[in-house]
């Protein structure tokens, strides 16, 4: 390190844009400090993904339930009130082992908000700290609708904090988040109605799936109106009012505003420092580093075409720790990064997904499974789903998207031959456990 500065890198945010590199970084001798404001992990271990799955699991267990209801006798129903509290039981402690397992590695762990005052140094508080560099890992925040009466709704963090969940519910988006909270309150009992800024949903995945994921919610009782045209919130006698299309407007008890996240880039003091951002995030180069040679970024602030998801998030940090311990002096070279909806049935993917494809099969060959044909998924009756499975011209499988119960597990299955190009022979040097949902996808792609 050079003695003019307090630190080898600092880090400006405590999630997995950075906590999965700094500990590394310090183990290896580098001296790393991390700067949080909030709770140690970021988004994901305490407002995202721990949070959000804990409040799912009960619904694959209704659904096999359902489905099983010719062999299983009674009727199960989600207490809410234990549900929050059995999630708060589940994450509550996360901050606590990140911060731990942090300090075991050596980082100096500094609480409050940093901004940038140059290429070097970091003011917390009125306390400045200096490294040879810094690293911006600050995240993602939901976005908030500019409407009239747009304090009147509430983001995801405060679905997942509500203690009674209202009776009817208007959610304002059609992405991720909106799907999977409205699987959940639709399943714990409420009237849900998704209003959708167009006719689609979940762009980014194989539509096909996509609208009998949206059947199925349909046929549970959920409302979709496309095509909303969302144009304010008011306070009504009995709730709140969405007013949206032509002179329309649905009376509620609570509304889930779910139209997106944006990145945290305000008040940084980027444009103090000259680091250069657009509304989708930091710009980096092939390294993660920005326009100030000595500044990077990692995780869900960067803009990118990369999804803006956990792992992909915990890549960029490693890659970091790599390059910044002299391991690599390479650009950063991507995976292919999957991606699921915990809907239920989920939607998965990874690598080329169908519609990529669908008009080129002299170069690729599309294998399209029914999950209903399938023996092991017979054991749990399940009659919904299919997957889709791309090949190239040598029987290398490059992509492969599916809706199922299970589609996640398929899906992180099939990830090894998607990402090392397995040939047909390695693909039969795996012997997965038998019978297991491993062993049904992976006799797929052989």
């Amino acid at each position: 390190m050079n003695k003019t500065y307090d630190f080898d890198v600092i880090y400006l945010g405590g999630g997995h844009g950075s906590f999965d590199g700094a500990g590394p970084l310090a183990a290896s001798g580098k001296k790393v400090a991390v700067i949080e404001s909030g709770l140690w992990g970021g988004t994901c271990p305490n407002r995202g993904c721990n949070a959000k799955i804990t409040l799912d699991e009960p619904i694959p267990l209704l659904r096999e339930v359902d489905r099983m209801s010719d062999i299983l006798n009674g009727q199960l129903k989600i207490n809410w009130p234990n549900l929050i509290a059995h999630k708060q039981a589940v994450i509550e402690n996360l901050p606590k082992k990140i911060y731990q397992g942090l300090e075991t590695a050596g980082v100096k762990l500094i609480h409050g908000y940093g901004q940038l005052q140059d290429g070097h140094t970091v003011e917390v508080d009125d306390q400045k700290y200096t490294a040879e560099k810094i690293v911006i890992a600050t995240g993602l925040r939901p976005n908030r609708l500019s409407v009239p009466g747009s304090e009147l709704a509430h983001d995801s963090n405060d679905f997942m904090k509500l203690k009674e969940l209202p009776a009817r519910i208007a959610i304002i988006g059609s992405g991720y988040i909106s799907l999977e909270f409205a699987t959940i309150a639709n399943a714990v009992g409420s009237e849900v109605t998704v209003f959708m800024h167009h006719d689609m949903a979940l762009r980014a995945f194989y539509q096909p799936f996509v609208k009998q994921v949206l059947q199925d919610l349909e046929k549970r009782g959920v409302s979709f109106i496309k095509n909303a045209a969302v144009q304010s919130f008011a306070t009504a006698a009995n709730g709140v009012t969405v007013n949206y299309g032509n002179d329309q407007s649905k009376t509620v008890d609570w509304i889930l505003d779910a139209t997106g996240r944006i990145p945290n880039v305000e008040d940084l003091g980027l444009d103090v420092a000259g680091v250069q951002y657009t509304k989708r995030g930091i710009t980096v180069d092939g390294y993660l580093r920005t326009n100030i040679d000595s500044i990077y970024a990692a995780g869900d602030v960067i803009d990118k075409i990369q999804p803006k998801l956990t792992p992909t998030a915990t890549f960029e940090s490693y890659y970091l720790y790599q390059l910044f311990s002299g391991q690599t002096s390479q650009p950063i070279s991507y995976p292919a990064i999957p991606s699921t909806v915990y809907t239920s049935p989920r939607i998965a993917k990874v690598g080329l997904i169908p519609s990529n494809v669908e008009q080129n099969t002299e170069d690729w060959k599309l294998v399209h499974n029914k999950i209903a044909d399938d023996w092991y998924r017979q054991i749990d009756q399940q009659s919904l789903g299919e997957s889709i499975l791309v090949f190239d011209q040598q029987h290398h499988l490059v992509g492969a998207t599916e809706f199922s119960e299970q589609a996640e597990d398929a899906i992180n299955t099939l990830l090894p031959a998607v990402v090392f190009h397995y040939n047909q022979d390695q693909m039969w040097q795996l012997a997965h456990i038998f019978p297991s949902i491993s062993a049904s996808a992976w006799h797929k792609i052989r």
